[in-house]
């Protein structure tokens, strides 16, 4: 099982924490942000495969900003496949 925060980037969200085991995620907690919203992203994704959850959350943008919240979790995962966070 492995651990880790990810220091989210351009979001009204400051960190990520994800717990993943064996690929699939176990939890996953935001610090600030749109509360509401982002608890419903994090109890949706828990039991998703890293793979599916950046599949389907990659690239979403918030306001023209060039990300958001979901498009920063599918970075943080991309962060942990590539071994640069978490393990």
């Amino acid at each position: 099982m492995d651990s880790f925060t990810y220091i989210t980037k351009g979001t009204c969200s400051k960190e990520i924490k994800i717990t993943i085991d064996n690929g699939i995620i176990t939890g996953i907690s935001f610090k600030s942000g749109c509360n509401g919203n982002l608890q419903g992203i994090s109890k949706l994704v828990t039991g998703m495969s890293v793979d599916e959850v950046i599949k389907r959350l990659e690239g979403i943008d918030c306001n023209g900003k060039g990300t958001s919240c979901p498009d920063q979790l599918s970075r943080a995962l991309k962060e942990y496949i590539s071994g640069r966070i978490g393990a």
